[in-house]
């Protein structure tokens, strides 16, 4: 069997090409957790903006190999390690009607956005990452998907408009749901099953929800990381489907079946089921993954011209707020039905 050697000089190469580059999308996405902190901005959001401030760094120097190694390694890393905050016994303790629930959302919200995606003259690339963006856990759900889905000149576009359009929608969401639930005279546990699972993002979710009390705040933070959970299943099922169904429509490199950043994503929550992992190494893994999808969505940004991006159009905002509506109607008449 043969034995494959790296090459120390290779490897410090390949290092000093990439590290301009990935030091500027770090250095970005410092900035806008900065920001983000004594500004109470989405950070995400505020990484974005900035790397598309910045953005001539990815068209020509010494940055751009870095850039573009980490808009696509270190998000797939980050995207891995949110497997360490998935475990069997989170799943099972929200009780089977609600995780059925919760499940079910998720699904019927991605069908419907493949349903009505042409209404709004959108193609099922575009359908798929804002449906799945919206259903399962809004930015970092959009980028694991535009990282299985066949690559084009406007892949980057897609990705950086859906993680502007999922982060203010949240956003609102966080600051409008919670006035929603008391004027709906939801209970502590409805409510928190409603806020976790119509709010796009994790920050969003655990602000909207301990706004109005710790039980909600709780429950609200377990259907979160439920949907956040579905992240893996629906990547794999879609990547089998695109390599066997889509190939008519598919112009650059079809997707593995089973995506390495899957397959870490899956490793780290079995070990989470099976195995007693300290608290302490949760959180450093966690914010590990935080922080690489920050700099990923950096370097994203840095590698977007504002000018195309803007030229989506608003009947691709339509379809995302339409969306999210979609899934909001959803669970609220979910929860009315099982209480």
């Amino acid at each position: 069997m043969a034995v494959v050697s790296l090459d120390p000089t290779q490897i410090k190469i390949r290092a000093s090409v990439l590290f301009p580059g990935v030091v500027v999308a770090v250095l970005v996405a410092v900035s806008a957790q900065f920001l983000a902190e004594h500004y109470a901005t989405p950070a995400m959001l505020m990484a974005l903006l900035l790397g598309i401030a910045v953005s001539f760094l990815s068209e020509e120097g010494r940055a751009v190999e870095g850039i573009s190694f980490a808009a696509k390694t270190i998000l797939r890393l980050g995207v891995a390690l949110l497997g360490i905050r998935i475990s069997a016994s989170m799943l099972t303790g929200l009780g089977w009607e609600l995780l059925v629930l919760v499940i079910g959302c998720v699904v019927l919200t991605i069908g419907f956005g493949f349903a009505v995606a042409r209404l709004f003259g959108s193609k099922w690339r575009f359908a798929f990452l804002t449906s799945g963006s919206v259903a399962i856990c809004g930015a970092s759900a959009a980028m694991a998907i535009s990282a299985i889905l066949p690559q084009d000149k406007r892949s980057e576009e897609r990705l950086i408009f859906t993680v502007v359009g999922v982060t203010l929608l949240s956003t609102i969401a966080m600051i409008a749901y919670p006035i929603l639930v008391r004027a709906l005279n939801l209970s502590e546990l409805e409510g928190g099953v409603f806020l976790g699972g119509t709010i796009h993002d994790v920050a969003q979710v655990v602000g909207a929800g301990f706004s109005i009390s710790e039980a909600t705040g709780d429950t609200a933070t377990l259907v979160k990381l439920i949907r956040v959970a579905m992240l893996a299943p629906v990547v794999v099922i879609a990547a089998i489907l695109i390599r066997s169904f889509a190939k008519s429509d598919i112009s650059g490199d079809r997707p593995p079946i089973l995506p390495g950043f899957v397959i870490g994503f899956l490793a780290l929550a079995a070990i989470s089921s099976l195995v007693p992992v300290p608290q302490l190494m949760t959180d450093v893994i966690s914010q590990a993954s935080r922080w690489f999808l920050l700099i990923a969505i950096a370097a994203v940004g840095m590698k977007t011209n504002l000018k195309q991006v803007l030229s989506v159009g608003p009947a691709a905002i339509a379809l995302i707020v339409v969306e999210t509506i979609f899934i909001a109607v959803l669970m609220l008449a979910g929860i009315m039905f099982l209480t």
